[in-house]
């Protein structure tokens, strides 16, 4: 039996689904009851003979098909957006703050090359400090960060959740572990790489500990120096999967247990989606950033 192909409107929903997680929240979004996303999501799923989301007690998740569907939605959503931008190309000008850690910057930078080309009159400032800058001050317009903001003025939109990895030189592996895996009875006898004492509580370093790491031969609160002391061969840290897969030299160990995921937002101030520059850069992060982190 041919399946019907899902309209945008289709899309939308599953799109919103990704988005916020529920669809309670969902539907607010949409400006629809719940029940009628859950009824639209049905029919979907329907149409197409398959489960496209999973409902949990932690809200929603999407399959691998429905994320497909979810990128062909944002970039329907970009398209249209450009769209109705014609003819108000010069509206987009003037300068964006965004203030993030060093650990997003190599990806950022590159989205906002690519922005720039498009919007040549934008200019762009990035923040990149330890201190996490003040939005509601006004100390930036858009910040990527790794909590979510507990001011009422401030929107944070969860973008995903970035899977963490241990890894090393191959250096290191080549001396020290042979086939590339570290148990936790062995975390012990082995260099580690870790942040300093001022990020000691992150959830990622506590995990450090507990999996066994003690002898810590190289500690900053630079993710930039810590990706550099892994490479040079300094001892074993915890890295996104990406950055860390995406760097020749090193290697992914095999553990008996994976360290947290580290949860991304998108935050800026309620009054900022007034501002059509910072309207568009937030867009632009968001809709990549969904794309690469899973």
């Amino acid at each position: 039996m041919k399946t019907a192909q899902p309209s945008w409107d289709d899309l939308r929903i599953l799109l919103a689904v990704h988005r916020e997680k529920s669809f309670l929240a969902a539907g607010k979004v949409l400006g629809v009851a719940a029940s009628t996303v859950a009824r639209r999501v049905d029919a979907v799923e329907r149409s197409l003979g398959r489960v496209l989301v999973h409902r949990g007690n932690d809200g929603t998740r999407l399959d691998p098909d429905a994320l497909r569907l979810v990128a062909l939605a944002e970039e329907l959503e970009l398209g249209l957006a450009s769209l109705g931008r014609d003819g108000r190309e010069a509206e987009v000008s003037g300068t964006v703050r965004v203030s993030l850690s060093e650990g997003f910057i190599r990806p950022l930078v590159s989205l906002l090359a690519r922005l720039r080309a498009k919007h040549p009159a934008l200019l762009v400032e990035l923040i990149s400090e330890a201190r996490v800058a003040d939005l509601a001050r006004g100390e930036a317009d858009i910040g990527i960060r790794i909590v979510r903001s507990a001011s009422a003025s401030i929107v944070s939109k969860l973008l995903g959740r970035a899977s963490t990895g241990l890894f090393a030189s191959r250096e290191y592996v080549e001396r020290r572990l042979p086939g590339a895996r570290l148990s936790r009875e062995a975390a012990g006898q082995h260099d580690w790489v870790g942040l300093d004492a001022s990020l000691e509580r992150l959830p990622q370093e506590q995990w450090l500990r507990k999996y066994g790491a003690t002898r810590f031969t190289f500690r900053s609160n630079s993710a930039i120096a810590i990706e550099h002391a892994v490479l040079a061969g300094m001892g074993i840290g915890v890295l996104g999967v990406v950055q860390g897969t995406s760097l020749p030299g090193l290697v992914q160990l095999d553990t008996e247990q994976a360290p947290p995921h580290v949860d991304v937002f998108l935050a800026f101030h309620r009054d900022a989606r007034k501002t059509p520059r910072i309207k568009v850069v937030a867009r632009e992060i968001e809709a990549d950033a969904r794309r690469q982190i899973r």
